[in-house]
């Protein structure tokens, strides 16, 4: 299967589906405009390659490779949104069909850069999350001002790291990365969130409303706008 065509089946899958859910063979089918049997070949050939989990008369489930793949493919979208919304100025109506003819043809070094020029976005036009990349650096600031770009590619490992509101009230996490500009950085660990450090959720104020964490036996009430810069190792709950 063709790399733009297995990207496409990979996000369709994460779109319906989300992180842990079933896409039904049915649902992917209307939202590629493919033939149900079209779609039961494609999702066995995903299986095949590991990015998947396919049950018949259920349909697909991404694996923990494809839920990677998925992230990325995300992360290349919503920093090409940004970046025609911000740099080209494009009419905001385009936007999301021009990023996604777009996001099948970089690479992750360039959307690296993008991601790099943009000072590390936290949130794309829509106000969809944008996920971090995978190298092993603590902060964004590490890669925002380094210039060998070739040693940044190096580093890259897989890490589980998820965005700090993934976390259920009462669960601990380890602080895994900072996202975004020096200034939003340094604000972080002005509250004494930095990397290393555990912080454990206390609760969720729903509709987006604030989040409560406990640092350093500390609680801190935080609007998404900068918790959305914290990524976390999570543990058990505590």
């Amino acid at each position: 299967m063709p790399k733009e065509q297995v990207e496409e089946y990979i996000e369709a899958i994460f779109d319906i589906a989300g992180k842990n859910g079933t896409a039904k063979t049915t649902d992917v089918a209307k939202r590629l405009q493919n033939a149900p049997a079209s779609v039961t070949e494609a999702f066995r050939s995903l299986e095949d390659s590991g990015l998947v989990r396919y049950e018949p008369y259920r349909g697909a489930t991404l694996t923990e490779k494809g839920l990677n793949a998925a992230r990325k493919i995300k992360r290349k979208h919503r920093l090409l949104e940004v970046f025609l919304a911000k740099i080209l100025r494009i009419d905001p109506q385009k936007i999301h069909e021009e990023a996604c003819k777009m996001e099948h043809s970089i690479s992750d070094e360039v959307g690296d850069a993008i991601c790099k020029m943009l000072n590390a976005p936290a949130r794309c036009p829509g106000g969809k999350l944008i996920y971090p990349c995978d190298k092993t650096i603590a902060t964004c600031n590490e890669c925002l001002k380094a210039n060998d770009a070739a040693n940044m590619a190096a580093s890259v490992v897989q890490r589980k790291i998820v965005p700090i509101t993934d976390l259920k009230p009462g669960q601990k996490g380890i602080i895994a990365l900072l996202r975004g500009s020096k200034k939003v950085i340094q604000r972080l660990s002005d509250l004494g969130l930095t990397p290393r450090t555990e912080v454990i959720l206390m609760r969720k104020a729903p509709l987006g409303g604030p989040i409560e964490l406990c640092v350093r036996r500390t609680t801190l009430a935080l609007g998404y706008e900068i918790a959305d810069n914290i990524f976390i190792e999570a543990q058990k709950d505590a």
